[in-house]
């Protein structure tokens, strides 16, 4: 009688365990593996500066290219465990005549994830990331900006930000939607370099939206502040200063869904190996731009407007006293073809003029058709 008594209870308390709750969903740990890629090519133009062809002719350079291709591999081994391997394709430079200037693939992305939300209750799309993965703020800010197949966002295009880099990263978004954050520490050379030294960059990016629950023209609006610590080596021996290489960036983005328009500070502090040939440079500059949205976002006519300043060395000035800096501004027509998921595709017809104030550079002038595909 007492074996039976305790077999019924203890029976009943291991089915009481295995019985789900009511409303209870179990995560699904399905193994999975998607494919996609990405395209960018583009016809272009040149009509500043000329170029001289084999013949000694004066000619405008003018090419059809392939700026970018990945395959993106992305999956999952259960609902805590995610991955990503992303090849990229590059202009090879080598010294060999087999590669130069060819088309290659090198990694770009191939790094871990774990998702900690089981954990982190109101604090959602947590997760740490280990390996190639991207940096904090030009990759984010690319899907806002949203036309990087035209060219790189303004810290990436002035040579001061990259948007994968080896190491460990950090994220989550605040509760109710109030902004995210996102931290890590990287080698600081970029996805297309190894690591020189034993120096490290600390990276992290704070955007807050102040009305996330506010009406439509306040919901919109997000404000970043971005900072990346930095080294380009150890403390230098000889004269004891650091060779330091920092960045601070403030943007605010506003959304809306006829427009959308960005606003980027950035202020660089480089010191690679003091000498009189690498001084110290304080770099300075801002970029503007707007996509006015004539139908809906990604379905139909929008506009690409854009102005970037910025002086490599802040407050350096020529013989007659004219900053030295790179103007750009960027001006054209696109047209997104309706689609079904994140499926994207767009033609963009676009001028880009670059000059450089103070300085001997010559002006430059691009006409070009740029392609996009994402599937």
């Amino acid at each position: 009688m007492f074996l039976a008594f305790l077999t019924f209870n203890l029976s009943g308390t291991a089915f009481a365990q295995v019985t789900p709750a009511a409303g209870y969903t179990p995560p699904d740990d399905t193994p999975t593996v998607k494919l996609g890629g990405v395209f960018y090519g583009n016809y272009t133009y040149t009509s500043k500066p000329k170029i001289t062809d084999a013949e000694g002719n004066l000619v405008d350079a003018n090419s059809f290219d392939v700026t970018r291709t990945y395959i993106n591999i992305t999956g999952n081994i259960n609902h805590i465990v995610a991955f990503r391997f992303t090849p990229d394709i590059s202009r090879a430079s080598g010294s060999t005549a087999s590669n130069n200037n060819s088309l290659v693939f090198r990694v770009k992305y191939a790094f871990g994830q774990f998702n900690l939300d089981d954990w982190t209750g109101k604090w959602k799309a947590t997760w740490v990331r280990l390996g190639a993965n991207q940096t904090p703020l030009v990759d984010w800010e690319e899907g806002v900006y949203r036309y990087r197949f035209q060219g790189t966002t303004f810290t990436e295009r002035v040579g001061k930000l990259t948007s994968s880099d080896f190491g460990l990263s950090f994220h989550t978004n605040l509760p109710d939607n109030y902004g995210e954050i996102h931290t890590g520490v990287y080698n600081g050379e970029g996805y297309s370099n190894a690591e020189p030294n034993s120096r490290k960059a600390f990276q992290t990016r704070v955007t807050l939206r102040p009305l996330p629950k506010g009406g439509m023209l306040m919901r919109g609006l997000r404000l970043t502040g971005f900072y990346d610590k930095d080294n380009y080596a150890s403390k230098n021996v000889t004269t004891g200063v650091e060779d330091v290489r920092n960045r601070f960036v403030f943007e605010a983005l506003f959304e809306h869904p006829h427009i959308v328009v960005g606003y980027d500070f950035l202020d660089s502090t480089d010191q690679p190996a003091p000498s009189a040939t690498n001084p110290y440079l304080h770099g300075r500059g801002y970029s503007v731009w707007a996509t006015p949205i004539f139908q809906e976002k990604g379905h139909g006519w929008e506009m690409l407007l854009r102005w970037d300043s910025f002086a490599p060395s802040w407050g350096a000035v020529d013989s007659t006293g004219k900053d030295k800096k790179q103007n750009m501004w960027i001006v054209g027509p696109a047209y997104w073809f309706p689609h079904i998921g994140t499926v994207a595709t767009s033609l963009l017809a676009d001028v880009e003029n670059v000059t450089f104030p103070g300085t001997s550079a010559p002006a430059q002038r691009r006409y070009a058709l740029h392609g996009y595909l994402n599937f």
